[in-house]
């Protein structure tokens, strides 16, 4: 799940890059998880992404996601960063 969670973040982080923004612009994260079990693990990672002001966040537990995955991340991001 670590390895996971973390390439899920690098990814948003790189979408928003590419876009000119980066993960402070970030207000709202929904994770999905296989397993709540890994929350724990997942939670203590996220924090390494959004350490200060993290954005409002949902995680919802689901059956399956696509490819076998166990972890999802879909995040809304203001155009600019915050001031």
């Amino acid at each position: 799940i670590e390895a996971e969670t973390r390439q899920a973040l690098a990814n948003l982080r790189e979408i928003l890059g590419a876009a000119g923004s980066d993960l402070a612009a970030v207000v709202r994260v929904t994770l999905w998880l296989t397993s709540m079990a890994e929350f724990e693990e997942v939670n203590r990672i996220y924090g390494e992404y959004f350490a200060e002001e993290p954005p409002a966040r949902v995680t919802v537990a689901v059956a399956g996601l696509p490819k076998g995955a166990r972890v999802e991340v879909d995040a809304i991001a203001l155009s600019a960063r915050p001031s």
